[in-house]
């Protein structure tokens, strides 16, 4: 159900079940929890790009897979819930930055995948929809990533009234960065960008906005983030950064590229 294509140090990770909208099911979200984990692992990767054949990129839950939930008692749709949590966690904690394109029909947990890339694409047809209290359900599991990335306030409109929105009002509420149809222009120049970044520095600022987000700032905090700069200025990659900077010449992780 997947397509796994390495163009240089870029991988591309697609949804590939164009029949039935890219819907998740038990067999979709393993591949995705193993093919993250593999992507945050592999030296050679920079960056990965997620996207949808097809239609849509992501229309929530196979129809199927949801009837076979309703036939499962409490502690088996719990450890269900948890699988798809942990294939979420994947993709929000990959050490690689995470590109996704929005398209078609993203709704349920579609927009939970969404909420946990990095950098989004929306495209103009895009119909984004949190649809689970129409069902009888609510939107717990995907709801620390989606809260994460939307803020509460968002949050009580979109929970609550499961109504469609746009890409407009995806990027305006920062569940999207950029609102176009050229993907492949925005995905190649943030690329080129990310190229410039150090791949360890990058990994790192990405669990600094995860540890940092919604903390009080107390001295144990700035401490921690004290010690975060200190280990970055001592590493390889500070040392080396500081070195080409002041010889004004690329660091080795792009000359290398």
């Amino acid at each position: 159900m997947l397509l796994i294509a390495d163009t240089g140090a870029t991988r591309r990770i697609t949804l590939n079940n164009p029949a039935k909208h890219n819907a998740f099911d038990a067999g979709i979200i393993a591949e995705l929890t193993a093919a993250f984990t593999a992507a945050s692992a592999d030296a050679g990767v920079r960056a990965v790009v997620l996207d949808g054949a097809g239609p849509s990129f992501c229309a929530g839950a196979d129809a199927a897979w949801m009837r076979a939930s309703a036939a499962l008692g409490e502690a088996e749709n719990r450890a269900d819930a948890l699988l798809l949590s942990d294939m979420l966690h994947a993709v929000d904690s990959c050490a690689k930055p995470v590109i996704a394109v929005a398209h078609g029909f993203v709704f349920g947990g579609g927009v939970g995948l969404i909420a946990c890339a990095d950098l989004v694409i929306a495209r103009t047809a895009v119909k984004f929809r949190l649809s689970e209290v129409r069902l009888g359900l609510i939107p717990a599991t995907i709801g620390p990533f989606v809260i994460g990335k939307i803020g509460a306030g968002q949050a009580r409109r979109w929970f609550l009234t499961a109504e469609d929105f746009g890409a407009d009002a995806a990027v305006a509420m920062g569940l999207a960065h950029v609102h176009t149809d050229d993907a492949e222009a925005q995905i190649a120049a943030w690329l080129a960008a990310l190229a410039l970044g150090a791949p360890g520095g990058i990994a790192d600022a990405k669990r600094l906005i995860a540890d940092l987000a919604g903390q009080p700032v107390t001295d144990a905090l700035r401490a921690d983030t004290a010690d975060r700069i200190a280990a970055r200025r001592a590493s390889a990659e500070g040392r080396e950064g500081l070195a080409a900077f002041l010889g004004k010449r690329q660091p080795n992780w792009v000359s290398n590229a």
